[in-house]
């Protein structure tokens, strides 16, 4: 599994011509607060039920608050067959910190 800063993301999905899948792995009412665009919600534990939402074709970054529960799915996701995975080092909070200082904190 590989990791990203926050940093490294955005300049991806910058100059990217086919964007990554955001994989947000929070709870509903954490993504409701602050979420990074175009992220797809399917909070931790529906990940299991869930598997046939997601694209086996294109490369998936795991989301979530500080990037611990989002490494445990891309584990997870890796374990069950998809190549791609990418999680981001500390989560939406590192996202506020070092790409949008506007986004909210928790």
């Amino acid at each position: 599994m590989k990791n990203i800063s926050a940093a490294e993301l955005n300049a991806l999905l910058e100059d990217s011509k086919t964007p990554p899948f955001l994989l947000d792995v929070r709870e509903p009412h954490e993504f409701e607060y602050c979420h990074i665009n175009n992220s797809h919600l399917i909070p931790m534990q529906s990940i299991p039920s869930r598997l046939e939402e997601l694209p086996e074709d294109t490369p998936i970054i795991t989301i979530c608050h500080h990037g611990m529960r989002s490494q445990q799915v891309a584990q997870f996701l890796m374990q069950n067959g998809f190549k791609d995975i990418t999680n981001l080092s500390g989560g939406v909070h590192a996202w506020a910190a070092s790409v949008d200082n506007e986004m909210p904190t928790y």
